[in-house]
Parts: C-alpha cells; sequence; structure tokens
C-alpha cells in the first residue's frame, strides 16, 4: 500500500512542479497563450486533486501504528494545494486585469477619475446616511411624543370616568333625596 502512496507521492511533485512554473509563466505569456495556459493549469490543478483524493484513500488503508507519518505528508500537501490554487487564482486576476484593461483601452488615467467618482459617491452616501440618521431620531421623538399622549389620554379617561360614576352616585342620591322630600311634604 505504502509504495502506490509513494507512486501518487512522485506523481504529485512533478505535477505541482509543472504547475508552479507554467502559474509563474502565465503573466509574461502573450494572451492567445495565455488563455491556452490558463485552461492547462486548470486541468492540472483538477489532476492534483484527484491524486490528493488517491492518497488520502490509500492513507486510510495504511494500519493506524503507522498512519501518522503519512497524515503530516498529506496535511503537507494539502497546504501546498492550497497555496497553488491561491497562486493560480492571483495570476488569473492579474490576467484579467490585463484583458480588461485591453478591451477598455485605460492606461492609468481612468484610475484618478475613478478614484474621483467613487469619492463623490462615498460623500453621497454619507449625507443619505445623515438624512437616514436625522430622519430616525424624527421618528423616535414621534413615537416618544405619541406615547406620552396616549398616557396623558389613558390618565384623562380615568379621570372622566371617576367623574362620570360620581355624577351617577349624585344622580342617584339626588334622586332618594328628592323621593324623601317629596315624602315628608305629603306627610
Amino acid at each position: 500500500m505504502s509504495s502506490d502512496f509513494e507512486g501518487y507521492e512522485q506523481d504529485f511533485a512533478v505535477l505541482t512542479a509543472e504547475i508552479t512554473n507554467k502559474i509563474a509563466r502565465v503573466p509574461r505569456l502573450p494572451p492567445d497563450e495565455k488563455k491556452q495556459m490558463v485552461a492547462n493549469v486548470e486541468k492540472q490543478l483538477e489532476e492534483a486533486k484527484e491524486l490528493l483524493e488517491q492518497m488520502d484513500l490509500e492513507v486510510r488503508e495504511i494500519p493506524p501504528q503507522s498512519r501518522g507519518m503519512y497524515s503530516n505528508r498529506m496535511r503537507s500537501y494539502k497546504q501546498e494545494m492550497g497555496k497553488l490554487e491561491t497562486d493560480f487564482k492571483r495570476s488569473r486576476i492579474a490576467y484579467s486585469d490585463e484583458v480588461r484593461n485591453e478591451l477598455l483601452g485605460d492606461d492609468g488615467n481612468s484610475s484618478e477619475n475613478q478614484r474621483a467618482h467613487l469619492l463623490d459617491n462615498t460623500e453621497r452616501l454619507e449625507r443619505s446616511s445623515r438624512r437616514l440618521e436625522a430622519g430616525y431620531q424624527i421618528a423616535v421623538e414621534t413615537e416618544q411624543i405619541g406615547q406620552e399622549m396616549l398616557e396623558n389620554l389613558s390618565h384623562d379617561r380615568e379621570k372622566i370616568q371617576r367623574a362620570r360614576e360620581r355624577l351617577r352616585e349624585t344622580d342617584a342620591n339626588l334622586g332618594k333625596s328628592s323621593r324623601i322630600l317629596t315624602g315628608m311634604l305629603r306627610r
């Protein structure tokens, strides 16, 4: 089993060396060759991932007592693979920036225009944010005033209800008084 793993290791080492070499050459190639090189590197990265998967399967089949050494190797290979993918992304970004500049005819002067445009947009955004914040403050104050008014109205309602109850009691007492006085007058 370890001989299969070592064979995969050798293939992985050769493949990663080729990928590293090609990634380094990508920025210096003419546009037609860059496109072809990028496609080639993508394919080789997929092959390297498949090799890592095969190596991982081999490590799982190794007895537990000797698995530790192979697991450490696998970790370093996975880190190397991650570094290769990161380097490739960076070279592709540089490649795509060059293509964009060629297509748009950017010569670097537009970066100042873009910067000025971004600053204008930032100022506009800050003004809008301040207006929103002021509007929010007004809404909060209005809500507080409304809440105070509702509390005042609630207290006033209670007062009116108590006054109405007293009025009813007074009316009832006046009715009793009137009957008593009427009764007294009859006698």
